[in-house]
This record gives structure tokens, sequence and C-alpha cells, in this order.
């Protein structure tokens, strides 16, 4: 087991909590082969694995963060007071969360379109060449293209900011069934899932780095990672699981 852990640890970036349970939620271990995410740790501070502190990065993280409403600055469009209570439930699919990651915040760097979905926890990254309105409706009219006539069962919210970059967003309206909703400005926890992801980008691609020094290969490859990590709140299945479950369900019945 211990084996297990360090390999999971080090070759696919697995946290020790998700290295405890997800071995037992697939059956590859019995709970009485393993010791718990507690114990892990406590093995790590006490030097009995190859694994230290300091490659943890979540541990020492701490969010001093007072999250503020604040309302001066204009809406583009539907508030996020009129979503639907069931996208705050996280128990129906096809709700999204997007956002911007910016590289090294000059005019000629590419930067990345980011969707979450909020119950599966897929997450897509797009490369797109600016972070004008139009490169963001470009990527959004391709991703459309892509899913054809399951779009609007795929894609039944979308949940922005108010950035001048997602001011033609609510376009989709016009075009398909997705309802586009307006965080409420400077409140990135009104889309946290899609922000926690974002965080999880800057293991590969820190801030500061130039995004066109980044393959679309490596791009995809961080995808790829991060909708194979195991999720605790998913009891420990991946995103890719829950979201070819969701999409097999769809297309089963179209």
């Amino acid at each position: 087991f211990i084996d297990y852990v360090q390999r999971h640890f080090f070759e696919d970036g697995w946290s020790l909590d998700v290295c405890s349970n997800r071995c037992t939620a697939v059956g590859e271990f019995a709970s009485n082969d393993i010791v718990c995410t507690r114990t892990l740790y406590n093995y790590v501070d006490q030097g009995l694995l190859n694994i230290h502190n300091y490659d943890l990065p979540e541990k020492l993280k701490r969010n001093t963060k007072i999250h503020r409403i604040r309302k001066n600055k204009k809406k583009l469009g539907r508030s996020i007071e009129q979503r639907p209570q069931e996208v705050n439930k996280r128990d129906v699919f096809g709700h999204w969360e997007c956002d911007l990651v910016l590289g090294h915040k000059t005019k000629d760097d590419e930067v990345l379109l980011t969707l979450s979905e909020r119950m599966s926890r897929e997450f897509l990254i797009i490369k797109i060449p600016d972070k004008t309105a139009a490169s963001v409706m470009n990527a959004f009219k391709s991703l459309r293209k892509q899913y054809s006539e399951h779009w609007n069962d795929i894609f039944k919210t979308i949940t922005t900011d108010n950035g001048s970059e997602f001011a033609d967003l609510s376009q989709l309206e016009d075009i398909s069934k997705s309802l586009v909703y307006y965080a409420h400005p400077y409140t990135s926890c009104d889309k946290g899932t899609v922000e926690r992801h974002n965080g999880l980008i800057r293991r590969f691609i820190p801030k500061g780095d130039y995004i066109h020094n980044y393959s679309l290969q490596q791009i995809i490859d961080i995808e790829t990672w991060c909708n194979s990590l195991p999720r605790k709140i998913l009891a420990y299945h991946t995103p890719d699981e829950i979201f070819e479950r969701e999409l097999d369900r769809i297309y089963q019945t179209a």
C-alpha cells in the first residue's frame, strides 16, 4: 500500500487523501490493508515516507481573504441571483462555470479559457489568441459545434464574471437554450469550482509565464491530468468517469 501511495503521489500528482481512499473505492485494496489520510500525514511528519512536507502543495495554504460583494461594476446580463436553485445543489448535470487564465498579461500572449461542470467537476481548457470578447465567443462557437445537437443538454447554464471578455457571452442565448449568468462583481467565490481548477493549472504554468510557450499538447496533458484526478467530493471517482456517465445518459435518450 505504501508503494501504491508513493507511486501515485509522485507519478500522478494524487493527494494523500486520494491515495488513501481511491484504492478502496475501486477495490484495489481492502480497508484493513490501508491506513487513513491522517495517518499518512503523520507518516510524512515522522519521516516514514519518501514524501516530505515541501512536496505537499496544499498543506501550508491558508485562506485569509474576506469576500465582499461590491456593486460598483457594470452588469453585463442576467445576475447569478436569478440562477435556479438546482444549480447550487450540484445534483443536476449541465451547469458550468467559466473564466480566463492569463500568462504574462501582455497583449501579445495567448490566454486559456477554462470551463468546469459543477456536478462532475469536468474541466475544459481552451487556448485562445487573446482575452477579447470575440476570441471567447469564437471558442464557444467551436465548442458548440463539437457537441452539436447535444449542446443544450450538456450546457444548460454558464456562470461567469463581469469581465469585458465575457461581454458577448449572453449571445449564446440567441442561438441555443443555454442560459448565461453573471457573478457578483469582484466575487470569485460565486464560481469557486472553476477558480479551484485554475489553481491546479498553476502547478504546471506558474503566474507570469507566457502561455504561448506551452504547446497545445501540453495544455491537453494538463486537462487530462485534472480530469483523471480522483476527488473526495466524487466518492474518489474521477471527473472523467462522472462526465462520461452523464454523456452516455444523454446520448442514449437522444
